[in-house]
């Protein structure tokens, strides 16, 4: 796809997630890896709703502004995920209700943070891992990521928002909003002792499909 058309579909991408509400006011921003190394990636303080393909940041593989709007303060956090998902191709994060409110409880598995409800949330989302709380920005959010080696393609970031790597754009869209329906889920079923998926269904999920 050429940047052109790049830029064309992190508009429509934004503009979508946030007429459904999926990420309020300036918040979120998307990024998507190019070919020599550089970024596409949404201004600072842009709304999702209301991006200018022209004003989106263009990065060298330095993360060197070359053209359109200051980018995202969120960089370190979308270099990290690039860094350790060598495959990843887009970088989406919003601050969609309830993955934030998922986020907020004091009892989950720092390493499955959504429990595995639905095959879909299995084959998009995989394990939700869940990060320590740091200021927006924050580079410590980088280092916590590293810190994942990689592992997983999703991540929770406690009391801010969801974060998802994935080899293209559309991809990385799909598998966030999975992730927000799960986590509505999680939360509408919450102490009503719901039936999950076996390990035998997941794993039989993540031999077929490839589900991380």
């Amino acid at each position: 796809m050429s940047e052109s058309a790049l830029r064309e579909a992190i508009c429509r991408f934004g503009r979508s997630l946030f007429e459904r509400g999926l990420t309020p006011g300036a918040s979120g921003n998307i990024s998507v890896r190019l070919d020599d190394g550089g970024w596409l990636c949404t201004p600072t303080d842009a709304s999702l709703g209301f991006l200018d393909p022209a004003r989106i940041a263009r990065l060298d593989r330095n993360r060197t502004l070359l053209s359109g709007d200051k980018p995202t303060k969120e960089i370190p956090l979308h270099d990290a995920l690039y860094d350790t998902r060598p495959d990843a191709g887009a970088v989406v994060h919003l601050h969609s209700t309830h993955a934030v409110a998922l986020s907020t409880l004091p009892d989950l598995d720092p390493t499955e943070a959504l429990p595995p409800i639905t095959p879909y949330s299995v084959m998009r989302v995989g394990k939700l891992a869940l990060i320590p709380y740091h200021m927006p920005g924050d580079p410590a959010v980088a280092t916590a990521i590293r810190g994942l080696a990689g592992r997983h393609s999703a991540v929770l970031l406690a009391n801010h928002g969801p974060v998802v790597a994935a080899k293209k754009l559309d991809a990385a869209v799909f598998a966030i909003e999975e992730l927000e329906e799960t986590a509505k889920l999680v939360l509408l079923l919450r102490n009503l002792n719901p039936r999950m998926l076996t390990p035998d269904q997941v794993a039989a999920l993540v031999t077929k499909f490839g589900a991380h």
